[in-house]
């Protein structure tokens, strides 16, 4: 994992991996901690953004260069508008040019791609982001597929994919939310996970495969399980890492959590609970957070947890991108 951490994420990662870890390369057994800690992902992500602020101020003073990320958003989903406006904050607070496209529910696949090609050209730009989910009528693979992988920040194109699953880290982007969880990860177990057991719950092209890859190069032995996995309550049992990615909320128990084990909640539901007679909504994760902790070393939060991680890594990969653009990255 020392060459997604030193190549994968460049200096960027690097300066900004340095002010939350120390002794990043003691390996640390699972059940070393007696209690389960929270995994504070929001506290994290605002010593990386600090950091990342630092670095593209030096960037415009030493280079006249200052990252640009386009956001291209459509139609009016509510979670999708909160995710945009959570993504450009944080860029505009880091310093970076941000633009923001939102076009409509029913816009034409040309104009979306033409789009696009706009900005894939605009030299202004140095990350380009497709909030997902698009809608029905929009073919994702096409629309994802057409920015070019130099601008890819969220690493969904098929070169910055098949870089990652082959360990060619250096020139490539790594998925945002697999990133963050693997950064939070390495803080409680260290870069080497030789000998450790990681459970990935979900196969998605987003999180649940690129998360495998990622465990897998810092020498885990990973299991991949989703909808068809045999006993997977059992499976999940077996691993000292488990990171849930299904959006299915609270589906993982407590007893499904081996003792020690570092537990990672990729997901976001909302759920109705009632409180004095009133119903409200709440989020939650895939993970019963209360039960995990009676057994779990170390477990995040939902929200406060992987979410705010997430966004980081998307400056991250677009303070890096412009650094690439520039020539001051191999």
């Amino acid at each position: 994992m020392r060459q997604f951490t030193r190549a994968g994420a460049g200096g960027t990662m690097l300066a900004a991996d340095n002010i939350v870890r120390t002794g990043e390369d003691q390996h640390k057994e699972p059940g070393d901690m007696a209690t389960a800690q929270r995994i504070d992902g929001k506290a994290k992500a605002a010593q990386m953004s600090a950091e990342i602020s630092l670095q593209t101020e030096a960037l415009r003073k030493e280079h006249g260069l200052q990252p640009g990320l386009a956001v291209v958003i459509i139609g009016e989903d509510p979670a999708s508008q909160v995710y945009v406006r959570n993504k450009k904050r944080t860029a505009e607070a880091c310093g970076f040019y941000s633009e923001q496209h939102t076009l409509a529910e029913d816009a034409a696949e040309e104009d979306v791609l033409k789009l696009i090609n706009d900005l894939n050209t605009d030299d202004a730009i140095h990350g380009i982001l497709v909030q997902l989910p698009l809608p029905d009528h929009l073919d994702e693979q096409k629309i994802t597929q057409a920015v070019v992988p130099n601008k890819d920040v969220d690493g969904f194109h098929f070169v910055n994919i098949g870089k990652l699953t082959s360990g060619n880290t250096s020139d490539a982007f790594v998925p945002c939310t697999p990133a963050g969880c693997m950064l939070m990860i390495k803080d409680h177990l260290g870069t080497d996970l030789s000998g450790l057991n990681a459970v990935v719950i979900g196969r998605s092209n987003i999180v649940g495969k690129p998360m495998a890859s990622l465990l897998l190069q810092a020498n885990a032995t990973v299991t991949v399980t989703h909808s068809r996995t045999k006993d997977l309550a059992a499976v999940v049992r077996e691993g000292d890492i488990v990171v849930a990615a299904v959006g299915r909320a609270n589906m993982v128990k407590g007893d499904w959590i081996k003792p020690g084990a570092v537990v990672i909640d990729v997901g976001i539901n909302r759920v109705e609970v009632t409180v004095d007679g009133e119903t409200k909504s709440r989020l939650t994760g895939d993970v019963d957070y209360a039960e995990a902790c009676e057994s779990a070393a170390a477990v995040t939060p939902v929200p406060g947890g992987v979410g705010p991680m997430t966004i980081v890594m998307l400056m991250a990969n677009t303070l890096r991108a412009a650094r690439f653009a520039a020539g001051l990255e191999a």
